[in-house]
């Protein structure tokens, strides 16, 4: 059998994803977690062949899960299930280590095939997916930035609506600083300002309000 387990927030989909896996013969659903915190605690004690991972959880951002549950696991194959359609965010989950992207509202069938697929040790895209990736421009940003410590504390503090005097007040730093921080957040997100920074940020989970 092989033994899947989905981690996502939303219980309607939670349990309409285990209803239609558990309608193969072939799959057994083991587990299903509606955050990073149960999941960790299950993981340890329960083999998986295959985690299905809701890109955004209410504690944590799972592109930054991805790398250390591949290490800690190494049996243990990832799908991401998004309702994300950005380049950036499908690159940087497969430069993490996951095998595969299935957007939310992909055909059953497609769902199913993945998981297939994956087990092979192939690398799996929904259809919607695999026509993202192939349109993509040398504009679109290439993956989610990676942003330090302070830079997400800066970031988080600008979206609440802190001046840079206010800020670096907050933080301890020095108003230069601050405005060092800025820059180099508008520069990686390859904006033009930082309130389209901001909304990229909280798009892919690296800040919350």
């Amino acid at each position: 059998m092989i033994k899947i387990a989905i981690t996502d927030d939303h219980p309607l989909l939670l349990e309409g994803l285990k209803n239609i896996l558990s309608k193969e013969e072939s799959f057994e659903v083991v587990g299903c977690y509606s955050n990073a915190k149960a999941m960790h605690a299950a993981l340890p004690s329960t083999p998986i062949d295959i985690l299905l991972l809701d890109i955004n959880l209410p504690d944590a951002n799972s592109i930054e899960l991805i790398k250390p549950l591949r290490i800690k696991y190494l049996d243990m194959s990832i799908i991401i299930i998004s309702v994300h359609n950005e380049y950036a965010v499908i690159n940087s989950v497969l430069q993490e280590g996951a095998q595969g992207y299935i957007q939310k509202n992909a055909a059953v069938d497609e769902i199913i095939s993945g998981i297939k697929q994956v087990l092979k040790g192939q690398r799996f895209f929904c259809s919607q997916t695999k026509s993202i990736v192939d349109k993509k421009t040398k504009d679109e940003l290439k993956s989610v930035p990676k942003l330090t410590r302070r830079e997400k504390e800066v970031l988080t503090e600008v979206a609440s609506g802190l001046t840079t005097i206010q800020i670096a007040d907050k933080l301890f730093i020095s108003p230069h600083t601050v405005e060092s921080h800025r820059k180099n957040l508008i520069e990686k997100f390859h904006t033009k300002n930082l309130s389209s920074v901001i909304k990229l940020a909280l798009e892919y989970g690296l800040i919350r309000q």
